[in-house]
């Protein structure tokens, strides 16, 4: 009898240890639901997050700009200023993998300023065809003209060339050997002066406008800092590999962040 007993309390124990489980696990379900789910109060039905969740819609800033600064993301700056990041791509001409530059300047708006302010907002849809549009036309053709005198940033044998709306040939490659004087291809200031972009080792940028960058990477040895002026033709590094597989100078030129063949200004030689 006592067995009998034992065995019961033991049961009704275990019963209630397991409708704790199955209570915990419910709450979990509903936390959950409530994450994934969107659905009007009255009805109190759900539906599926994938499916009806409403579209995340940006706020552009008509007439506002915003200058990278070192350390920041395309996604930091457009969820800081309450703008979808794809949208804030597709606004300033931006293809994948998406790279910016300290000093570099990104329109809070879509392309025709006020012409655009009758609407409430991009959608991420609509965002993102633009930026399947931008992606067609990345980099898109150079400017015609340029105020600024460039020179060429190294000497040597030219090993790798721009190509249009590929994220791996956004300049032009110069072979030379380590320690080789890499010098600024026009006045400017220096905006970025450091090893922080995955891909060009040793970086520097100067900023030669409002629209105009270059950008020098794979250096050896880093010579100037950030905020310091530079002449054209001033060595600013020594060339090098670091996150390169040979001594080589990559030189980049942008023009409102967008990067352009630096063939077409650098003098003919």
């Amino acid at each position: 009898m006592n067995k009998r007993m034992d065995l019961a309390v033991s049961f009704k124990a275990r019963a209630a240890q397991l409708g704790l489980v199955a209570g915990a696990a419910l709450l979990v379900a509903a936390c959950s639901s409530t994450v994934t789910r969107t659905g009007s109060a009255s009805s109190g039905r759900g539906t599926s997050a994938s499916a009806s969740a409403p579209r995340a819609v940006s706020r552009p800033k008509y007439g506002q700009s915003a200058t990278v600064q070192r350390g920041q993301t395309l996604y930091r700056i457009a969820t800081d200023n309450g703008i979808v990041p794809s949208d804030l791509a597709a606004w300033n001409g931006l293809a994948p993998p998406y790279t910016i530059y300290p000093g570099q300047s990104l329109k809070l708006y879509p392309p025709g300023g006020a012409a655009a302010r009758g609407s409430a907002g991009t959608s991420v849809a609509s965002g993102r065809a633009a930026s399947a549009s931008a992606s067609g036309t990345a980099a898109a053709a150079a400017p015609i003209k340029s105020d600024i005198k460039w020179r060429w940033p190294a000497d040597g044998q030219l090993v790798g060339r721009f190509v249009a709306g590929d994220a791996t040939n956004q300049g032009v490659d110069i072979a030379g050997h380590g320690g080789d004087a890499v010098r600024a291809a026009a006045d400017g200031v220096v905006v970025y002066s450091g090893a922080g972009l995955v891909g060009y080792g040793e970086l520097i940028i100067v900023k030669h406008s409002e629209a105009w960058l270059s950008a020098y990477g794979h250096n050896r040895k880093r010579l100037v800092n950030e905020g310091q002026n530079v002449k054209a033709g001033q060595q600013i590094a020594e060339m090098g590999r670091s996150g390169a597989s040979r001594d080589m100078l990559h030189f980049e030129i942008r023009y409102n962040g967008k990067p352009v063949d630096p063939l077409g200004y650098l003098p003919a030689r």
